[in-house]
Parts: C-alpha cells; structure tokens; sequence
C-alpha cells in the first residue's frame, strides 16, 4: 500500500512539474508574440535581426557546454543545417506577419503547426494517425478558417493587410512544422544539448546571410532607443527560455501535453492585446478558441506518439547514433 501510495504522489508530482515546464514555455510564447508586436508598434521592421540574438545566446551557451564534453555530433551535420534554415524562415514569417495582423490572429493561428506536423510525419516517419485524431485536427482547422473570418472584415480583427499577416503566419508555421518534427527526432536520441546549441548556430550563420541580403537597409534606418533595446532583449530571453525549455518538455510528456500547455498562449496573447493594447476582440476569436480547444483535446486523447518508434529504430540515424554512444563511452574521446 505504502509502495502504491509513494508511486502514485510520484506520479502527480511528474505530471504537476511537466505542466508547469509546459506553462512557462506557454507564457514565454506570448512573450515572444508581445515583443514582436510591441517592436511593430514601435516603427522596427527588422525580424531577422530580432531572431539573430537568441541564435546568438544559444549557439554561445549551449555551444560552449558541447565544446567542453569533446564528444562526436550525434546526427548528421546536414540535418542541422536544414534544421537551423527551417526554424529561421519560420521565426521571420511569423515576426513579419506582426507588421500586418493583430497579435491574437497570429498567436491563434500557430495552431497551424499541428496539422502540418501530422502531414510530415505521417509522410517522412510513417506514423499511424487514428480517425480520431484526423476528426480533431479537421475542428480546429475549422476554427482557424474563423479567424480568416474575421480578419477578412467581418469581425475586425486588426492590422495593416491582416489577410496577409494570416498568409505569412500559416506559411511560417509550416517551416516550424518542419523545424519541430526533425527537433523532435533528433531529440529521440538523447541528447537535447547538441541539438539546442546546433539549432543557435546555424540559426545564427542563416540569419546574418539573410540579414545581409534583405534587412541590411531596415536595419540601418532603424532609431535605436531604450524602449527599442528592452524589447529586444525581452524578445531575446524569452526566446533563449522557450528553446532550452521545448525539447526538454517534448522528452518528458511528448507532444500531448505539450500541445495542450501551449495552447494556453492564445489566452495570454488575448490578455495582452486587452491590457495593453486596448483593443477589442472580436467575438468569433472566442468562438474560434473554443472550438480550437475541442480539437486539440479530441485530437489529444488518442494520441500515441508523434514519431514512430519503429521507424527511429530501424533508421540508420539511429545505427549511427548507437555506434557513437557507445564510442562516447570510451575515456579518450572525453565523455
């Protein structure tokens, strides 16, 4: 009995502490989505620039720690490459649909992410969905189709050009899509810190090739002010905080939970455009996010795991992986 009981506070302790890792990541998201924005508001077009310095602080920090163990990468040096190119269009398309949509409509429409997730990985790791996740996606397809309602004019949803910031949204999140499951995957071979430190790296030789071809004159005409340099740093350290925080998340609770505690930076990022920007949201935004909420959670409840095991075992990634680890183990690499 005594054994039980001690198993199942275990248990609820585990879970508590991965809901909480999954309700920091939640709120560092609207952090991210509210610099974003503030910077817009603030006259500063420069979305590559702003996602430079968080590549910086990871490829410095997490770079550092893998220098220091000398050990051999893990998964190939291509897939990081791919990685890091992949992740960077996804964070300028969002950052850039800033400039012509509201903060929610963006926020809410990352949703997207999870559809496209389930079209890559039923194609490039042959995961098995159910009907019943195929039902759930399709609703909160439905209640994304709301907020391109709205924003087409019938509830104001706010912004410049908003159907244009849903486009550039909707096309990002499928660079992230792409950017979460290989995360995801190299993830699986246990070791978040290559995969961290290699996503700053990269993500940072990307952003500055890109910088230099597309946002060199922005950047130039941009009047640097305290306000300006605070959103920056704020963009910077919730962005270091959401990339240390998500693999770790991902490995301990996989994509269920962790669907359901980002989910929850919608209700932020309405928080914020309410207090701060004092704005009105639209009532099919709630209606939107209700039904949003039913998909994920009918989606949720019969959902395995997003990566296919057999795949990953019977990969040569995972061949190669083995023979590493077990080359690690030997004292003169300096494991």
């Amino acid at each position: 009995m005594n054994n039980n009981w001690c198993r199942n506070n275990e248990a609820l302790l585990r879970t508590l502490f991965i809901l909480f890792l999954g309700q920091v990541v939640s709120f560092v998201m609207a952090l991210m989505s509210f610099t974003s924005s503030l910077l817009v508001t603030l006259g500063v077009d420069t979305p590559l620039t702003l996602s430079f310095f968080p590549y910086l602080a990871l490829a410095l920090v997490y770079g550092s720690i893998l220098v220091y163990r000398r050990q051999k990468l893990l998964v190939p040096l291509y897939w990081y490459v791919l990685l890091g190119f992949a992740d960077v269009q996804g964070n300028y398309l969002v950052n850039k649909a800033f400039q012509y949509s509201s903060i929610t409509s963006v926020t809410i429409l990352d949703c997207w992410t999870i559809a496209w997730v389930i079209i890559l990985t039923w194609l490039f790791l042959h995961t098995q969905y159910s009907l019943w996740q195929y039902f759930g996606a399709a609703i909160c397809v439905v209640g994304l189709g709301l907020v391109l309602l709205s924003d087409a004019g019938v509830g104001g949803g706010g912004g410049s050009k908003p159907l244009l910031g849903d486009i550039l949204v909707i096309a990002g999140t499928l660079f992230f899509a792409m950017s979460n499951v290989g995360e995801e995957y190299c993830v699986k071979k246990k070791d978040r810190v290559e995969v961290v430190s290699m996503i700053g790296l990269f993500g940072m030789l990307v952003s500055v090739c890109e910088i230099a071809i597309m946002e060199r004159t922005t950047l130039e005409s941009v009047t640097w002010s305290t306000e300006i340099i605070l959103a920056f740093a704020g963009y910077a350290v919730a962005s270091f905080i959401f990339y240390s925080f998500v693999p770790f998340v991902l490995q301990m609770s996989g994509a269920t939970l962790f669907n359901l505690s980002i989910l929850t930076s919608d209700m932020w990022a309405v928080v914020i455009r309410i207090f701060f920007y004092h704005q009105e949201v639209d009532w099919l935004y709630y209606l939107s996010f209700a039904i949003v909420v039913v998909g994920l959670i009918i989606y949720s409840k019969t959902e395995k795991d997003p990566v296919s095991v057999p795949a990953l075992e019977n990969s040569d990634l995972n061949a190669q992986y083995q023979v590493l680890n077990e080359e690690s183990a030997d004292p003169r690499n300096g494991a």
